[in-house]
């Protein structure tokens, strides 16, 4: 599990990487939160790039960036995914939150 944030402008990337399961997703949610906190950004893009297994804690961890942003008035972003995880994403509604390609 690791995140890498990178931030330029308003725009704010959490490079995912490793698996995503309940014991991961709770360290990936505490530091996109962190970083969300200290940088306001208005689009945050969630990098799915380096994702090699997600379990429904990934759509949590998705979810619950989402109402954050949500608060914010920012956008949420989803790229670099799987076609099976993109799949998992677009069956769980994930499209009609974020842009997903």
């Amino acid at each position: 599990m690791a995140v890498e944030i990178t931030v330029k402008g308003e725009v704010m990337t959490a490079l995912l990487s490793g698996e995503i399961d309940h014991h991961s997703a709770a360290g990936m949610r505490e530091k996109i939160d962190s970083a969300i906190d200290s940088n306001m950004p208005s689009l945050l893009v969630l990098d799915f790039g380096g994702v090699s297994f997600m379990d429904s804690s990934g759509i949590g961890l998705v979810m619950g960036r989402y109402r954050t942003l949500q608060k914010l008035g920012a956008n949420l972003h989803i790229t670099g995914a799987s076609p099976q995880i993109e799949k998992v994403m677009k069956l769980a509604g994930m499209n009609r939150l974020a842009t997903i390609n």
